[in-house]
């Protein structure tokens, strides 16, 4: 085993040498003991790892289960405990996830198609109603489907990857709750002329929006009171 050139644990080279599609079920602890020659205790420890990066999955009965990569699923648990540590501003994060969005903006506008669009109107829709309503709601689940929908068939892990665990930085930040209700208005004003560009094909227009769009999150001040919705 090359457990500590790869900085992987010994379980974590073992499953690695697995497909990534293998449905092969993988031995049972005490078996899997002898097969890397560690004890059981420090196999635990290393299947705990692996499960909490999304990697495996252990079931009564069913036993352990490789799953497939997904990168957004590796990188939260990091990313949420270096947020409640205080270790890394949410602010540099924010600023890494707009220039991710803007880089890429226009080739994923191109690849949705009339039923992306269609979603992205709907979540426009819905998201105005909740707001605009007494009380009113914060339409939190529409603003990370909007964005992560925009990017979703580019197919890119590690973009997707990232930009999903933003709006878990997003939330623990507190950042769901917003200064006023002119305020959320605008920014959804922002995404309702973004749609209409892409459905117009005017991607340059629509990628200058974003910009705007995210600029006024951006001077969004820290210590203003905010107004929380229901």
């Amino acid at each position: 085993m090359t457990a500590k050139k790869t900085l992987l644990s010994e379980f974590l080279v073992y499953l690695s040498s697995l497909p990534e599609d293998s449905i092969q079920r993988i031995p049972s602890l005490i078996q899997l003991s002898k097969i890397l020659g560690i004890s059981v205790a420090t196999l635990r420890e290393q299947l705990e790892e692996a499960r909490s990066l999304g990697l495996v999955e252990v079931r009564p009965k069913a036993g352990i289960k490789k799953l497939p990569y997904n990168f957004s699923t590796a990188i939260k648990p990091g990313l949420i405990y270096a947020v409640r540590a205080g270790s890394l501003s949410y602010h540099q994060f924010a600023d890494l996830r707009r220039h991710l969005e803007s880089a890429y903006f226009v080739e994923a506008a191109q690849t949705l198609t009339p039923l992306d669009i269609d979603r992205l109107t709907d979540l426009i829709t819905s998201a105005q109603s909740g707001f605009r309503a007494t009380p009113g709601k914060v339409p939190a689940q529409e603003h990370r489907e909007f964005h992560l929908t925009i990017y979703k068939n580019l197919k890119n892990q590690y973009l997707t990857g990232v930009l999903d665990a933003f709006w878990e930085v997003y939330h623990l930040s507190g950042m769901e709750v917003y200064p006023d209700i002119t305020y959320i208005d605008r920014v959804w004003q922002y995404h309702e002329r973004i749609v209409e560009e892409i459905r117009a094909r005017n991607y340059a227009l629509g990628l200058a929006l974003l910009t705007e769009h995210m600029d006024l999150a951006n001077q969004r001040e820290k210590n203003v009171p905010r107004s929380a919705f229901e």
